[in-house]
């Protein structure tokens, strides 16, 4: 039998694989078609304080080897949330991980100390400091080590479930703002977030997005997340949750041999409703074709020259 389980921080997962924020909702149209039990996890769409429409007009387009998405974190809010999707989510029989945003500090706070309380059926906190699709919050409080030492800071005492930090790579040094996540508290960071990206419609020559900009997902940013990784990996304690480009459990095995513990999967969920468990059955098949006891025993273990 081979051991698919990771541990991230406190957390132990069954296998590495979690579904990212964004890209499966709170899991409702999903678990239609997916075992959800088998998945590692589930992190929830963006949640704000107050509901949000999300950005007018057209919100996602294809690009060479990706997407671009500028939604908005279009979500019901934090009420609702708690009324009607948690409920739904602790159910699914899987790890549950709530994707937290906010406009300013204060927001963070108050949405921490409601979904962080005792007894609250939440396994971790992702803090999201990364967004790029809305003009306050997010990616600009991420943007510098300072802003993502004191926002993390002044939610870390408001409760005791695990804070992952997930971080923007539209930064200069991804290594610095990991260090601030951790010198405040996290217990962990997710990396990467989407690349700030623009496509042009050569027909009308206006940017196909009505926002204009939006985030680049899929396998065009995997280079740049592994190596956002594997440098963080090097210079960081905390554990490392990679995303950015999996596709398949090939990509998983080079997150985890770049220094992620576990890992989250967006686009391709949107692709094959199906992917993760096609992962998992993959990442089963590696590690009895390698003689590997545990999955786990593949974190950072990339030989660099």
């Amino acid at each position: 039998m081979v051991d698919l389980s990771v541990r991230v921080g406190s957390v132990d997962f069954a296998n590495p694989v979690i579904l990212a924020s964004g890209a499966c909702g709170f899991g409702r149209e999903l678990s239609e078609y997916v075992d959800m039990s088998t998945i590692g996890g589930i992190c929830s769409k963006g949640l704000t304080l107050l509901p949000r429409e999300g950005n007018p007009g057209c919100r996602v387009a294809e690009t060479a080897s990706g997407m671009l998405n500028s939604v908005g974190l279009q979500n019901p809010g934090l009420e609702a949330f708690l009324q009607n999707e948690l409920p739904f989510m602790t159910g699914l029989g899987t790890r549950i991980i709530v994707n937290v945003a906010g406009h300013s500090t204060n927001d963070y706070q108050k949405m921490v100390e409601r979904l962080g309380a005792p007894g609250t059926p939440v396994d971790v906190l992702e803090l999201n400091l990364s967004c790029p699709n809305v003009t306050e919050g997010c990616m600009t409080i991420g943007a510098t080590a300072d802003g993502v030492y004191n926002l993390v800071n002044a939610v870390r005492s408001l409760t005791d479930k695990p804070l992952w930090v997930k971080l923007t790579p539209n930064v200069t040094s991804i290594s610095e703002t990991a260090h601030a996540a951790q010198d405040a508290g996290g217990d962990a960071v997710v990396l990467i977030n989407t690349l700030l990206g623009l496509a042009i419609d050569v027909k009308t020559r206006r940017p196909v997005l009505q926002n204009n900009t939006g985030g680049l997902s899929g396998p065009a940013i995997k280079p740049v997340a592994l190596r956002m990784v594997q440098e963080c990996y090097r210079l960081i304690s905390i554990p490392i949750i990679g995303v950015g480009g999996i596709m398949n459990a090939a990509d998983v095995i080079e997150f985890m041999l770049a220094g992620a513990s576990a890992v989250e999967i967006g686009t391709a969920s949107l692709l094959h409703p199906a992917a993760c468990a096609k992962i998992i059955k993959d990442l089963t098949a590696y590690a009895e074709d390698n003689c590997l006891e545990a999955l786990s025993s593949l974190t950072g273990e990339l030989k660099l020259w």
